[in-house]
């Protein structure tokens, strides 16, 4: 399910016509549903409640603060793979202890500010 709808044959997000969207940030423009993502999150989340799963969005596929904030806020982890999608998922109030931190190629300075950011609890 998805929040994205036509009302007599104009496309909504939501509650806003996307057009009148278009119209006032102009194109090409990223038009996201928070409701959509909300509403997949707690649908995995609540598939895996009995395994008392952390689950991790990945910034990768979109680090787009506002969405990571709802996110995280909602109780989301992250799954970062760089120094400066940790700073982002931070940034967005996430939980070090609900990360991730993969990939390779990670520099000294990167794997230190992974450590930090375990350390401080946040």
């Amino acid at each position: 399910m998805d929040f994205f709808n036509y009302k007599n044959g104009e496309l909504h997000c939501e509650d806003s016509p996307v057009e009148r969207i278009a119209r006032e940030v102009g194109t090409p423009a990223y038009v996201y549903s928070k409701a959509t993502f909300l509403h997949h999150y707690r649908q995995i989340a609540e598939a895996f409640a009995p395994l008392n799963a952390t689950i991790c969005y990945s910034i990768k596929t979109c680090g787009n603060i506002n969405i990571l904030k709802f996110l995280a806020a909602e109780g989301c982890g992250f799954d970062v793979t760089s120094g400066g999608e940790l700073f982002r998922a931070i940034q967005a109030g996430g939980d070090p202890k609900k990360m991730i931190y993969a990939g390779v190629g990670k520099t000294d300075e990167e794997i230190a500010d992974g450590i930090r950011a375990g350390d401080r609890g946040v």
